[in-house]
């Protein structure tokens, strides 16, 4: 274990009404919460499900399901946009459940594992893609635009083993695959970079939605 990789914090969302994408409400608005949070696979997206207890998306076509479980953002990377916009940026204020310290979010491995805490294991599956919604709730206009040139997407997760986490958790990764197809690489890819795409295909247990945008890339 790498010393000092842990959870900063446990985000839990408060529903608030989503005026920037046409819906009701949106979970993006997301609170550190005190003591253990109960982590279980979510299944398939479309009910608005996600893995951590208390939380859910409302935004059930583009999130939530098992390959977007939990999402991650390292306080490093919160802290240099903090700098760069002039604002502070507390945790979870990226929509994101877990803020860590000492891991490199984006720098991981499609298909990384991660043990937090005691029990719970778990996997790397893509980057997160900006959208209206989190343009408009940072209130920025250009947001996605200098979000995507900045290529710090943070990850989604999968939940491989449940169980409870909390803040201050250690973080230990435990498997990391043989290729090198990285969170970062994957959001270039898939955003300003096509001509990554092709290599997206090593990455066996990339989303299949991501999968097949990289195959007709390579059959073009």
């Amino acid at each position: 274990m790498v010393p000092g990789m842990k959870l900063l914090s446990v985000n839990i969302g408060r529903p608030r009404p989503n005026p920037w994408k046409g819906l009701s409400s949106t979970g993006i608005d997301k609170r550190p919460v005190a003591g253990p949070v109960a982590v279980t696979a979510p299944g398939p997206k479309g009910t608005g499900a996600v893995g951590l207890a208390g939380d859910r998306v409302y935004d059930v076509k583009h999130h939530g399901g098992a390959d977007q479980a939990v999402y991650a953002y390292a306080r490093e990377d919160l802290d240099g946009w903090q700098a760069e916009l002039g604002r502070p940026l507390g945790d979870g204020v990226f929509g994101e459940n877990l803020t860590t310290l000492g891991l490199d979010v984006n720098g991981a491995l499609i298909g990384e594992r991660w043990r937090i805490g005691a029990d719970v294991v778990l996997e790397v599956s893509c980057p997160r893609i900006p959208c209206g919604t989190f343009q408009g709730w940072l209130g920025r206009d250009g947001w996605i635009k200098r979000f995507t040139r900045a290529a710090l997407p943070g990850a989604y997760l999968r939940v491989i083993e449940p169980g409870d986490i909390r803040a201050a958790d250690p973080v230990e990764v435990v498997h990391r695959p043989d290729h090198d197809v990285t969170v970062a690489l994957v959001f270039r890819a898939m955003t300003l970079e096509g001509d990554l795409l092709p290599r997206l295909l090593v990455a066996d247990v990339l989303p299949e939605e991501e999968k097949e945008l990289a195959r007709r890339r390579t059959s073009a």
